[in-house]
């Protein structure tokens, strides 16, 4: 198995993969059933020996679930792991209540994300979006505190606007933002990635494949249980005119002998050497082809093609990427 270079994570901050791990889906989304816990934990420890450190997480993920799983896994291999923790996001019974980013909340947050870790610090520490109910310098100048503290050592945001992004990072510098990014949801790169390259941050990009969107292996019309229902993109001649874009992407992919999956992340991967591609999985059987994703390579007019048929607006309907 190949290993994974290593990139440097903002202007300041740490040496960390190319490519990170999610580990979200590793835990119950929404209400769903648990992944098995034993493959879990080994698809960490795989990660890890590939070269994988950056492992991504939140406290809200199955309500505290992920972070004691990703507790587990870094037993012994503390020194192996760089450890990115969102916060701020309320559920209750699997439903999403909003959210909370008082200082006196996110100090209270910090000390329960550590117990559950079973770690003294977090290495990356983000609020998961603004929250206009709460000052930005509040919830920047609680994390600031919390560095001061020793139990963070660098401050991420998530989500964010450029304007946000630009007075967050005057208050206390950022290391990364993480954002979603792919072939079908290009909106930010008119305003928040120059942002984020002029200030000298990192990008942590998630929803490589747009949902699945990407991956080639889904077809119209949805189930109906389907979540993605919910979202005008998968909806009715919105998914059909968005599923004949994706057969662009499958035939580059079988040209170059790959899957859509791995094409879709390779774009996000040559989109910036200070952009890291964020890839869930719970299976170490989807590690090897995650990794040699990162080794895939663009002629210029494969490149075109892709711009081309993935040009902003091209993809119709939204998600909640398009909030």
């Amino acid at each position: 198995m190949k290993t994974i270079k290593q990139i440097q994570l903002g202007q300041n901050g740490p040496s960390v993969s190319k490519l990170g791990l999610g580990c979200m889906r590793m835990s119950s989304i929404w209400g769903g059933s648990i992944p098995d816990e034993a493959e879990s934990i080994a698809t960490i420890h795989e990660a890890l020996d590939s070269g994988i450190n950056f492992l991504n997480t939140g406290d809200f993920y199955g309500a505290g679930h992920n972070e004691m799983l990703v507790g587990k896994a870094i037993k012994g291999r503390r020194d192996d792991a760089f450890i990115s923790v969102k916060f701020g996001a309320i559920f209750h019974n699997g439903q999403w209540l909003g959210l909370d980013l008082r200082p006196i909340a996110i100090k209270n947050f910090i000390n329960y994300s550590l117990a559950r870790l079973g770690i003294e610090t977090i290495d990356l520490y983000q609020p998961s979006r603004m929250d206009d109910s709460v000052p930005v310098e509040d919830i920047i100048g609680a994390v600031a505190d919390l560095i001061k503290e020793g139990k963070v050592r660098y401050l991420g945001v998530s989500e964010i606007t450029a304007d946000q992004l630009r007075q967050a990072n005057g208050i206390h510098p950022i290391s990364a933002l993480e954002i979603g990014y792919s072939l079908a949801d290009r909106q930010i790169e008119s305003e928040l990635l120059p942002t984020a390259k002029e200030l000298g941050i990192g990008i942590v990009a998630f929803a490589n494949t747009a949902e699945g969107l990407l991956t080639g292996e889904m077809k119209a019309p949805l189930a109906e249980n389907d979540y993605r229902t919910h979202f005008s993109r998968f909806q009715d001649e919105s998914l059909i005119n968005n599923l004949k874009k994706v057969e662009v992407l499958k035939q580059l992919a079988s040209n170059k002998g790959c899957t859509p999956t791995q094409l879709a992340i390779a774009w996000v991967n040559e989109q910036g050497d200070h952009i890291m591609p964020l890839v869930s999985m719970s299976r170490r059987s989807r590690l090897p082809e995650n990794i040699a994703a990162m080794e895939i390579v663009f002629t210029p007019e494969e490149m075109n093609t892709l711009n081309t048929t993935f040009a902003t607006g091209a993809i119709l309907g939204g998600t909640y990427l398009q909030r």
